[in-house]
């Protein structure tokens, strides 16, 4: 996560990369850019406190990698930082709105993996239905990255939608964190026989 001054903006932006998650009641700006990635933008109209999170798996995590994993990189516990975190700034449970964005085909996962991109998407979607989230705003599938300016003030989200294979160095960041996910997972699970 890193924040800079948005002179365009008028505003501070903090941008949110894979595995993170921030809340605030300050009126920032959340950008981030998925392509394979879910974000969800939750907030409270009447508090005034907005977050987004951004995740690549919808869940999956194993027991003994609870306290060594990044969890906020799965979907199930992505969702339940951010909510606490608004629930911690003053957010009621039943003002929660969300606009979810992402699980684009852009990412190639191997077949074993099962269709990780449908998985997130099904998973935001129900997770929300689950909690009494209205979603006020979907916008997943298809084909195209999106980058994602969330106005935490006024809910507003700026969106554009792209051909991520085009631009390389978003492409790359989703395609490495992907492989450092799997590539700790493969770690992880291997038996050694002596």
């Amino acid at each position: 996560m890193y924040r800079f001054y948005s002179h365009t903006l008028k505003k501070p932006v903090i941008t949110l990369i894979a595995g993170e998650y921030f809340a605030t009641q300050n009126g920032e700006v959340l950008h981030t850019i998925v392509g394979s990635c879910i974000a969800t933008c939750i907030y409270d109209e009447k508090i005034k406190v907005a977050g987004m999170n951004h995740f690549l798996l919808p869940g999956m995590v194993r027991p003994d990698e609870i306290l060594s994993s990044e969890v906020a990189r799965y979907g199930m516990f992505a969702m339940e930082l951010l909510i606490g975190e608004l629930i911690k700034l003053g957010a009621r449970r039943k003002g929660l709105r969300a606009k979810v964005f992402g699980g684009g085909n852009v990412l190639r996962f191997r077949r074993d993996d099962g269709d990780i991109i449908e998985s997130n998407v099904r998973f935001a979607k129900k997770f929300l239905e689950l909690e009494g989230i209205p979603a006020v705003k979907v916008d997943v599938g298809g084909s195209t990255g999106r980058k994602i300016f969330f106005f935490t003030d006024t809910h507003r989200v700026l969106l554009k939608r792209f051909d991520m294979r085009q631009d390389k160095r978003s492409f790359q960041d989703e395609d490495f964190y992907k492989r450092r996910i799997f590539q700790r997972r493969l770690a992880k699970s291997r038996v050694v026989l002596f």
